[in-house]
């Protein structure tokens, strides 16, 4: 008898547990950090490098120093090249120069001066032709003479008008777009320059320095790693039955040896593809054997650390 009630109550052990409500899902995983590579957007010799692993730095703050030999040059050329096309565009703008003006000038008033004396000389000749004291053909000299200064006038004349006067419209259009240009490539070779200095693109750790002065990096070569300790996920894996209730946006509740109590995350990712089981196993007996990677975005990254197991459970 005693056999009996023994069994009977061995078997309501095993029978009252199972009618009662199923337990709350859980899913294990890990911390991962997204850490953000430090790297030249130029290929280059490193000369120094500001900071070691384990420091702390702020945005914006110099993490690594290039060689800056040819950006240098080259920006000393694009000076060079502004401070050319400015001067082009003003010799343009202002006309001849002073010195060519003046001489032009000059010219004009001694051909002025001989244009009058050919008028006097054929006044007096013509006189005295009336008077028969001259030949005709020393009037048709003195004619001639009075005409070709005349021309020298007028043609000196011109040449002072356009000396005084600023370059055409198309001339001082072209030279305002060399002068954009230089500009444009003064501007180029700053940037350039400035690239050289490598500096925190947000504040954080240095987790990790892959390269040391002297090496030679290639553009977009990380040089550092940067750890952000408001940037952490969990990855974690969710079976094949459990996957459909589960998605993006879902809030979980996280717990961890030595954490605080009410953490949370959220999930930002979830994968709509099993992993680490081959298809040769989708069948209905291997199903539970399937898993989704998901991940989700620590609502709280104070205290957690790359690498460290972690337990979430769905939130009602």
């Amino acid at each position: 008898m005693t056999d009996l009630w023994a069994w009977i109550i061995g078997l309501f052990a095993l029978l009252i547990p199972s009618l009662g409500p199923a337990p709350d899902p859980s899913f294990n995983g890990y911390v991962e950090a997204d850490y953000i590579y430090v790297a030249p957007s130029s290929a280059g010799r490193i000369e120094a490098i500001a900071v070691d692993e384990g420091d702390l730095v702020q945005k914006g703050q110099l993490l690594v120093s290039m060689e800056t030999t040819a950006q240098t040059a080259a920006l000393r050329a694009a000076t060079a090249g502004v401070a050319v096309a400015k001067a082009n565009l003003a010799n343009l703008s202002t006309g001849g120069r002073t010195a060519e003006v003046e001489v032009i000038r000059a010219s004009l008033h001694s051909a002025e001066a001989r244009q009058h004396l050919a008028a006097t000389v054929l006044e007096r000749s013509s006189n005295l032709l009336a008077r028969g004291l001259v030949p005709s053909a020393q009037v048709d000299a003195d004619r001639a003479a009075l005409a070709s200064a005349d021309a020298q006038v007028d043609q000196l004349r011109a040449q002072l008008q356009v000396s005084e006067l600023p370059a055409r419209d198309a001339q001082r259009i072209a030279a305002e777009a060399s002068l954009d240009m230089a500009r444009a490539e003064l501007a180029a070779a700053q940037f350039n320059l400035d690239s050289r200095l490598v500096r925190a693109p947000d504040a954080g750790k240095i987790e990790k320095r892959f390269f040391d002065p002297g090496e030679v990096a290639a553009a977009g070569a990380p040089v550092l790693s940067l750890f952000r300790p408001d940037n952490l996920k969990a990855i974690f894996f969710v079976p094949e039955a459990q996957r459909a209730t589960l998605a993006v946006g879902k809030r979980l509740s996280v717990s961890c040896d030595g954490c605080a109590a009410g953490l949370g995350a959220e999930i930002t990712r979830l994968a709509d593809e099993p992993q680490y089981t081959p298809p040769i196993l989708y069948s209905r007996d291997e199903r539970g054997r399937l898993v989704f990677r998901a991940e989700a975005r620590l609502l709280a990254s104070t205290g957690f650390l790359p690498g460290q197991p972690v337990t979430l459970v769905p939130q009602k």
